[in-house]
Protein backbone atom coordinates (compact mmCIF):
# COMPACT_ATOMS: atom_id res chain seq x y z
CA UNK A 1 0.00 0.00 0.00
CA UNK A 2 1.11 3.56 -0.62
CA UNK A 3 0.43 4.47 3.01
CA UNK A 4 1.65 2.45 5.97
CA UNK A 5 -1.23 3.47 8.22
CA UNK A 6 -4.85 3.17 7.16
CA UNK A 7 -8.17 3.04 8.96
CA UNK A 8 -10.60 0.20 8.43
CA UNK A 9 -12.53 2.43 6.04
CA UNK A 10 -9.25 3.19 4.32
CA UNK A 11 -8.61 -0.52 3.81
CA UNK A 12 -11.99 -0.89 2.16
CA UNK A 13 -11.48 2.11 -0.10
CA UNK A 14 -8.02 0.95 -1.21
CA UNK A 15 -9.51 -2.47 -2.01
CA UNK A 16 -12.29 -0.77 -3.89
CA UNK A 17 -9.85 1.24 -6.02
CA UNK A 18 -7.75 -1.77 -6.92
CA UNK A 19 -10.60 -4.19 -7.53
CA UNK A 20 -13.30 -2.16 -9.26
CA UNK A 21 -12.95 -1.37 -12.95
CA UNK A 22 -12.76 2.22 -14.05
CA UNK A 23 -16.18 3.75 -14.63
CA UNK A 24 -16.89 6.37 -17.28
CA UNK A 25 -18.03 8.89 -14.65
CA UNK A 26 -15.37 10.30 -12.32
CA UNK A 27 -16.05 9.16 -8.76
CA UNK A 28 -13.97 10.78 -6.04
CA UNK A 29 -14.38 7.84 -3.66
CA UNK A 30 -12.45 5.63 -6.09
CA UNK A 31 -9.55 8.06 -6.37
CA UNK A 32 -6.66 7.07 -4.04
CA UNK A 33 -5.13 10.52 -4.50
CA UNK A 34 -8.04 12.20 -2.76
CA UNK A 35 -8.06 12.70 1.04
CA UNK A 36 -9.87 9.92 2.87
CA UNK A 37 -12.54 12.26 4.27
CA UNK A 38 -13.48 13.49 0.80
CA UNK A 39 -13.70 9.93 -0.52
CA UNK A 40 -15.95 8.85 2.34
CA UNK A 41 -18.27 11.85 1.92
CA UNK A 42 -18.52 11.24 -1.82
CA UNK A 43 -19.35 7.58 -1.30
CA UNK A 44 -21.93 8.29 1.41
CA UNK A 45 -23.59 10.88 -0.82
CA UNK A 46 -24.04 8.31 -3.58
CA UNK A 47 -25.47 5.56 -1.35
CA UNK A 48 -29.18 4.83 -1.12
CA UNK A 49 -30.85 4.12 2.22
CA UNK A 50 -30.94 0.41 1.32
CA UNK A 51 -27.21 0.41 0.61
CA UNK A 52 -26.44 2.15 3.91
CA UNK A 53 -28.52 -0.37 5.84
CA UNK A 54 -26.86 -3.26 4.01
CA UNK A 55 -23.40 -1.94 4.80
CA UNK A 56 -24.24 -2.00 8.52
CA UNK A 57 -25.18 -5.68 8.45
CA UNK A 58 -22.92 -8.66 9.04
CA UNK A 59 -24.21 -12.10 8.03
CA UNK A 60 -22.99 -15.66 8.49
CA UNK A 61 -20.94 -17.15 5.65
CA UNK A 62 -23.37 -20.03 5.16
CA UNK A 63 -26.02 -17.64 3.79
CA UNK A 64 -23.66 -15.22 2.02
CA UNK A 65 -24.60 -16.28 -1.49
CA UNK A 66 -23.76 -14.00 -4.44
CA UNK A 67 -27.44 -13.13 -4.80
CA UNK A 68 -27.78 -12.16 -1.14
CA UNK A 69 -24.61 -10.05 -1.21
CA UNK A 70 -25.72 -8.19 -4.34
CA UNK A 71 -29.41 -7.82 -3.51
CA UNK A 72 -28.92 -6.54 0.04
CA UNK A 73 -25.55 -4.73 -0.35
CA UNK A 74 -24.16 -6.65 2.63
CA UNK A 75 -21.18 -4.93 4.25
CA UNK A 76 -19.66 -7.76 6.25
CA UNK A 77 -19.60 -11.54 6.57
CA UNK A 78 -18.41 -13.74 9.43
CA UNK A 79 -17.67 -17.31 10.30
CA UNK A 80 -19.66 -18.21 13.37
CA UNK A 81 -18.19 -20.74 15.79
CA UNK A 82 -17.10 -23.79 13.80
CA UNK A 83 -18.44 -22.41 10.51
CA UNK A 84 -15.98 -23.51 7.83
CA UNK A 85 -15.96 -23.97 4.02
CA UNK A 86 -15.68 -27.73 4.48
CA UNK A 87 -14.17 -30.47 6.67
CA UNK A 88 -10.42 -29.93 7.13
CA UNK A 89 -10.60 -27.02 4.70
CA UNK A 90 -7.21 -25.85 3.44
CA UNK A 91 -6.01 -22.24 3.47
CA UNK A 92 -6.65 -22.20 -0.27
CA UNK A 93 -10.26 -23.23 0.29
CA UNK A 94 -10.72 -20.36 2.73
CA UNK A 95 -9.18 -17.88 0.30
CA UNK A 96 -11.39 -19.08 -2.54
CA UNK A 97 -14.49 -18.78 -0.37
CA UNK A 98 -13.66 -15.25 0.79
CA UNK A 99 -12.75 -14.17 -2.74
CA UNK A 100 -16.00 -15.59 -4.09
CA UNK A 101 -18.03 -13.56 -1.61
CA UNK A 102 -15.91 -10.48 -2.30
CA UNK A 103 -16.45 -10.84 -6.05
CA UNK A 104 -20.19 -10.56 -5.49
CA UNK A 105 -19.77 -7.43 -3.35
CA UNK A 106 -17.57 -5.76 -5.94
CA UNK A 107 -20.14 -6.40 -8.66
CA UNK A 108 -22.73 -4.16 -6.98
CA UNK A 109 -23.56 -0.69 -8.24
CA UNK A 110 -20.96 1.09 -6.12
CA UNK A 111 -18.54 -1.83 -5.85
CA UNK A 112 -18.09 -1.54 -2.08
CA UNK A 113 -15.98 -4.46 -0.80
CA UNK A 114 -17.20 -6.47 2.18
CA UNK A 115 -15.04 -7.13 5.24
CA UNK A 116 -14.80 -10.72 6.48
CA UNK A 117 -14.42 -11.43 10.20
CA UNK A 118 -13.67 -14.54 12.24
CA UNK A 119 -13.02 -15.57 15.83
CA UNK A 120 -9.28 -16.03 16.26
CA UNK A 121 -9.17 -15.96 20.03
CA UNK A 122 -6.27 -18.34 20.68
CA UNK A 123 -4.68 -18.57 17.29
CA UNK A 124 -6.65 -19.04 14.07
CA UNK A 125 -8.71 -21.62 15.94
CA UNK A 126 -11.41 -22.28 13.34
CA UNK A 127 -8.92 -23.38 10.70
CA UNK A 128 -7.57 -26.89 10.28
CA UNK A 129 -3.82 -27.18 11.00
CA UNK A 130 -3.58 -23.63 12.32
CA UNK A 131 -1.30 -22.88 15.26
CA UNK A 132 -3.29 -23.05 18.49
CA UNK A 133 -2.11 -20.97 21.43
CA UNK A 134 -3.20 -21.12 25.09
CA UNK A 135 -6.43 -19.43 26.07
CA UNK A 136 -6.22 -15.98 27.63
CA UNK A 137 -6.28 -17.25 31.21
CA UNK A 138 -3.12 -19.23 30.45
CA UNK A 139 -1.42 -16.25 28.84
CA UNK A 140 -2.36 -13.92 31.67
CA UNK A 141 -0.46 -15.97 34.24
CA UNK A 142 2.75 -15.47 32.27
CA UNK A 143 2.59 -11.70 32.87
CA UNK A 144 4.54 -11.52 29.60
CA UNK A 145 3.05 -8.79 27.40
CA UNK A 146 5.79 -9.14 24.79
CA UNK A 147 4.99 -12.83 24.37
CA UNK A 148 1.32 -12.01 23.89
CA UNK A 149 2.26 -9.43 21.26
CA UNK A 150 4.25 -12.06 19.35
CA UNK A 151 1.27 -14.43 19.52
CA UNK A 152 -0.89 -11.67 18.05
CA UNK A 153 1.54 -11.18 15.17
CA UNK A 154 1.71 -14.92 14.46
CA UNK A 155 -2.07 -15.18 14.53
CA UNK A 156 -2.42 -12.24 12.15
CA UNK A 157 -0.13 -13.91 9.61
CA UNK A 158 -2.16 -17.13 9.63
CA UNK A 159 -5.46 -15.27 9.41
CA UNK A 160 -4.29 -13.22 6.43
CA UNK A 161 -3.04 -16.43 4.78
CA UNK A 162 -6.68 -17.52 4.62
CA UNK A 163 -7.79 -14.27 3.00
CA UNK A 164 -9.39 -12.80 6.13
CA UNK A 165 -8.59 -9.22 7.32
CA UNK A 166 -10.58 -9.00 10.59
CA UNK A 167 -10.61 -10.96 13.87
CA UNK A 168 -12.97 -10.84 16.84
CA UNK A 169 -10.15 -10.69 19.39
CA UNK A 170 -8.95 -9.93 22.00
CA UNK A 171 -11.39 -10.57 24.82
CA UNK A 172 -10.44 -8.10 27.54
CA UNK A 173 -13.01 -9.14 30.13
CA UNK A 174 -11.98 -8.92 33.77
CA UNK A 175 -13.32 -12.14 35.30
CA UNK A 176 -14.43 -11.40 38.85
CA UNK A 177 -16.13 -14.72 39.59
CA UNK A 178 -14.54 -18.06 38.57
CA UNK A 179 -18.01 -19.58 38.25
CA UNK A 180 -18.36 -17.70 34.97
CA UNK A 181 -18.12 -20.38 32.29
CA UNK A 182 -16.08 -18.13 30.04
CA UNK A 183 -13.53 -17.13 32.66
CA UNK A 184 -10.84 -18.83 30.55
CA UNK A 185 -11.33 -16.03 28.00
CA UNK A 186 -10.18 -13.48 30.57
CA UNK A 187 -6.50 -12.74 31.11
CA UNK A 188 -7.03 -12.09 34.80
CA UNK A 189 -9.30 -10.92 37.62
CA UNK A 190 -6.82 -8.04 37.97
CA UNK A 191 -7.54 -5.26 35.49
CA UNK A 192 -3.87 -4.23 35.52
CA UNK A 193 -2.85 -7.57 34.03
CA UNK A 194 -5.64 -7.34 31.46
CA UNK A 195 -4.43 -3.87 30.55
CA UNK A 196 -0.90 -5.14 30.01
CA UNK A 197 -2.17 -7.98 27.81
CA UNK A 198 -3.77 -5.50 25.40
CA UNK A 199 -0.31 -5.56 23.85
CA UNK A 200 -1.79 -8.30 21.66
CA UNK A 201 -3.50 -5.51 19.71
CA UNK A 202 -0.29 -4.06 18.17
CA UNK A 203 0.71 -7.68 17.58
CA UNK A 204 -2.39 -8.19 15.48
CA UNK A 205 -2.59 -4.73 13.90
CA UNK A 206 0.97 -3.42 14.01
CA UNK A 207 2.56 -0.71 16.16
CA UNK A 208 0.89 2.69 16.10
CA UNK A 209 3.29 5.47 15.01
CA UNK A 210 4.12 7.97 17.75
CA UNK A 211 2.45 10.83 15.89
CA UNK A 212 -0.74 8.91 15.06
CA UNK A 213 -4.06 10.42 16.16
CA UNK A 214 -5.44 8.77 19.28
CA UNK A 215 -8.78 7.03 18.94
CA UNK A 216 -8.32 6.36 15.23
CA UNK A 217 -7.99 2.71 14.11
CA UNK A 218 -4.60 1.62 12.85
CA UNK A 219 -3.75 -1.40 10.69
CA UNK A 220 -0.14 -1.45 9.51
CA UNK A 221 -0.37 -3.50 6.32
CA UNK A 222 -0.96 -6.80 4.57
CA UNK A 223 0.57 -8.90 7.36
CA UNK A 224 -1.85 -7.47 9.90
CA UNK A 225 -5.55 -7.69 10.68
CA UNK A 226 -8.16 -5.40 12.21
CA UNK A 227 -8.82 -6.50 15.78
CA UNK A 228 -11.82 -6.25 18.10
CA UNK A 229 -11.71 -5.53 21.85
CA UNK A 230 -14.62 -7.26 23.57
CA UNK A 231 -17.09 -7.40 25.25
CA UNK A 232 -17.92 -3.82 26.14
CA UNK A 233 -18.29 -3.54 29.04
CA UNK A 234 -18.46 -5.52 32.30
CA UNK A 235 -19.00 -8.99 30.83
CA UNK A 236 -16.67 -10.52 33.41
CA UNK A 237 -18.49 -9.06 36.38
CA UNK A 238 -21.94 -10.59 36.19
CA UNK A 239 -23.77 -11.68 39.33
CA UNK A 240 -22.72 -15.17 40.45
CA UNK A 241 -20.75 -15.51 37.22
CA UNK A 242 -23.92 -16.16 35.20
CA UNK A 243 -23.12 -15.74 31.50
CA UNK A 244 -24.67 -12.76 29.71
CA UNK A 245 -26.27 -11.66 32.97
CA UNK A 246 -26.32 -8.51 35.06
CA UNK A 247 -23.20 -6.74 36.34
CA UNK A 248 -24.15 -5.04 39.59
CA UNK A 249 -21.51 -2.42 40.33
CA UNK A 250 -21.51 1.33 40.78
CA UNK A 251 -20.04 3.70 38.20
CA UNK A 252 -16.74 3.90 40.06
CA UNK A 253 -16.42 0.10 40.03
CA UNK A 254 -17.25 -0.11 36.34
CA UNK A 255 -14.75 2.59 35.43
CA UNK A 256 -11.94 1.36 37.70
CA UNK A 257 -12.22 -2.40 37.05
CA UNK A 258 -13.89 -3.14 33.71
CA UNK A 259 -13.17 -0.01 31.65
CA UNK A 260 -9.38 0.53 31.92
CA UNK A 261 -8.37 -2.08 29.31
CA UNK A 262 -10.55 -0.25 26.79
CA UNK A 263 -8.52 2.91 27.35
CA UNK A 264 -5.35 0.96 26.52
CA UNK A 265 -6.98 -0.67 23.51
CA UNK A 266 -8.06 2.65 22.05
CA UNK A 267 -4.60 4.15 22.62
CA UNK A 268 -3.13 1.20 20.72
CA UNK A 269 -5.35 1.85 17.71
CA UNK A 270 -7.87 -0.97 18.09
CA UNK A 271 -10.04 -1.03 14.99
CA UNK A 272 -13.36 -2.19 16.45
CA UNK A 273 -15.09 -2.78 19.78
CA UNK A 274 -17.79 -5.40 20.38
CA UNK A 275 -20.69 -4.77 22.74
CA UNK A 276 -21.50 -7.30 25.46
CA UNK A 277 -24.66 -9.39 25.78
CA UNK A 278 -24.63 -8.56 29.49
CA UNK A 279 -26.33 -5.74 31.37
CA UNK A 280 -25.04 -3.07 33.71
CA UNK A 281 -27.30 -2.52 36.70
CA UNK A 282 -30.26 -3.93 34.81
CA UNK A 283 -29.79 -2.14 31.49
CA UNK A 284 -28.73 -4.17 28.46
CA UNK A 285 -25.41 -3.01 27.10
CA UNK A 286 -26.73 -3.16 23.53
CA UNK A 287 -29.29 -0.53 24.59
CA UNK A 288 -26.93 1.61 26.63
CA UNK A 289 -26.56 4.76 24.59
CA UNK A 290 -24.85 6.57 27.46
CA UNK A 291 -21.94 4.12 27.51
CA UNK A 292 -21.72 3.37 23.79
CA UNK A 293 -22.51 6.67 22.07
CA UNK A 294 -22.03 9.03 24.98
CA UNK A 295 -18.89 7.62 26.60
CA UNK A 296 -17.12 5.41 24.07
CA UNK A 297 -17.74 7.43 20.91
CA UNK A 298 -18.11 10.97 22.22
CA UNK A 299 -15.97 11.18 25.38
CA UNK A 300 -13.23 8.68 24.53
CA UNK A 301 -13.38 9.77 20.87
CA UNK A 302 -13.17 6.20 19.59
CA UNK A 303 -13.27 6.43 15.80
CA UNK A 304 -13.39 2.75 14.91
CA UNK A 305 -16.69 0.97 14.49
CA UNK A 306 -18.76 -0.57 17.24
CA UNK A 307 -20.13 -4.02 16.43
CA UNK A 308 -22.88 -5.92 18.20
CA UNK A 309 -22.26 -9.41 19.49
CA UNK A 310 -23.88 -12.20 17.46
CA UNK A 311 -27.53 -11.11 17.08
CA UNK A 312 -26.98 -8.94 20.14
CA UNK A 313 -29.28 -6.25 18.79
CA UNK A 314 -32.12 -8.65 19.62
CA UNK A 315 -31.27 -8.33 23.32
CA UNK A 316 -32.05 -4.62 23.38
CA UNK A 317 -34.89 -3.67 25.72
CA UNK A 318 -35.29 -0.12 24.45
CA UNK A 319 -33.94 2.39 22.01
CA UNK A 320 -30.93 4.39 23.15
CA UNK A 321 -27.98 3.75 20.84
CA UNK A 322 -27.39 6.25 18.05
Amino acid sequence: MARCCVSVMGILLVCLWSAVAEAGEYMAYRDPKKPLGIRIKDLMHRMTLEEKIGQMIQIERSIATPDVMKKHFIGSVLSGGGSVPGPKASAESWVNMVNGIQKASLSTRLGIPMIYGIDAVHGHNNVYNATIFPHNVGLGVTRDAELVKKIGAATALEVRATGIPYVFAPCIAVCRDPRWGRCYESYSEDHRIVQAMTEIIPGLQGDVPSNFQKGVPFVAGKKNVASCAKHYVGDGGTTNGIDENNTLVDANGLMSIHMPAYYNSIQKGVATIMVSYSSWNGKKMHANGDLITGYLKNKLRFRGFVISDYEGHGSRESNGVD
